[in-house]
């Protein structure tokens, strides 16, 4: 009796690990719920490289004055449209305005000197021709021995003081020409500082700051306004140095904004920022109605072809973080967590989770869970 009570435990033991689990057991009474599924397939797809970036101006200036002064209107504001050489800020131009009118008076006071200068030429130069025929006709006399060789000595003297006063009065004049060329400067470059009390736009564009108000100083180089040229925009991407062998000046890419728009490569800045361990690309961008920079954008460089795995984009369930597909398995549904990478139309690459062929779910339905019997139709 005790013989058959010892074995009775070790019969139950047996008994229990040869029965199949609860839920398989359930299911294998349940009714197979019908499927369909579409097999993981390997396809060739074009390779490519996603970088973020900034839309920012191709040409921005900081508006400046060029001389100290007390900025009396601003005739600009933020978003405004201007154009090249339109007048931006006024200065106060007291005090230039007073040095131009002192340049234009020392050139009025130079040019009255004209005439005296060439009233005291011709003087000389009559003075001149009198002596040389005084001495012509002396020497006449000389020969005739009607005059002495003192009197002959004076007139010639007479007539190199005369030769010089004329050439002292031409010395005059081109002094004065000197003094009057040097006065015209004078006065162009008071006009010029003149000017720079009138501060105007380098090119046309777009006011994106305005850093001034009327009566603040403003100081030679100390940014007033800032203006990006219009038409003349570029997004500028942040590219993994990893990548500078791939990327050439003039590819072709393709950029998403508020909509995807082909572009180009326009220049490439080899210098790489030691913190990011990247290298900034510069893609120029048609003009378009709504693009303001400071807007971000997305980039796609080519990088040849691949072999990827694709799904339909509905035969993956997204529940936060985690994406998953189900799988149809000897009859049995079973789960599968998966990682998504690009999406392409209406399918999406699978990078891990997945084998080629496997048969997955699509479209899943309702209520399907993981262990429950199915049936595949086509």
């Amino acid at each position: 009796m005790r013989k058959f009570a010892a074995l009775f435990p070790v019969v139950l033991i047996l008994a229990g690990c040869g029965a199949p689990p609860a839920s398989e057991k359930k299911a294998a009474e349940s009714t197979p719920v019908a499927v369909k599924t579409v097999a993981a397939a390997s396809v060739e797809m074009p390779s490519v490289y996603e970088a973020t970036g900034t839309v920012r101006a191709r040409t921005t200036a900081q508006v400046s004055a060029k001389v100290m002064g007390y900025v009396r209107e601003v005739k600009a504001q933020t978003g405004d449209t201007v154009k090249a050489g339109q007048v931006l800020i006024l200065l106060d131009d007291r005090d230039l305005a007073s040095g131009y009118r002192q340049a234009e008076a020392g050139l009025n006071e130079a040019r009255q000197g004209m005439p005296e200068a060439d009233n005291a030429i011709a003087a000389a130069r009559a003075q001149l021709d009198l002596t040389q025929l005084t001495l012509n006709r002396m020497k006449d006399l000389y020969d005739k021995k009607s005059v002495s060789t003192q009197e002959l000595d004076d007139v010639s003297m007479k007539l190199k003081v005369a030769q010089a006063n004329h050439e002292m009065a031409l010395s005059r004049r081109n002094q004065l020409q000197a003094r009057i060329r040097q006065a015209e400067e004078a006065v162009g470059g008071a006009g010029i500082m003149k000017g720079y009390a009138e501060v105007k736009a380098p090119f046309a564009g777009v006011v994106t700051e305005r850093r001034v108000e009327p009566g603040n100083l403003a100081a030679p180089g100390q940014p007033l306004l800032m203006i990006e040229q219009a038409g003349a925009l570029r997004l500028e991407a942040s590219v993994d140095e990893s990548r500078l062998g791939a990327i050439r000046v003039g590819q072709s890419v393709s950029v998403t904004l508020d909509r995807p728009i082909q572009a180009r490569v326009s220049e490439i800045v080899p210098a790489v920022d030691a913190a990011s361990r990247s290298f900034v690309v510069k893609i120029d961008l048609p003009a378009l109605p709504r693009l303001r920079s400071g807007m971000f954008g997305r980039v796609s460089f080519p990088q040849g072809r691949r072999q990827v795995l694709m799904l339909p984009a509905g035969a993956a369930i997204e529940q936060g973080q985690v994406q998953s597909v189900m799988v149809a398995q000897d009859g049995y549904a079973r789960g599968r967590l998966v990682t998504l990478g690009q999406r392409a139309g209406d399918r999406v690459e699978v990078l891990s989770g997945l084998t080629a062929g496997e048969a997955v779910v699509f479209p899943r339905p309702a209520g399907l869970t993981d262990g429950a019997r199915v049936e595949v139709r086509p």
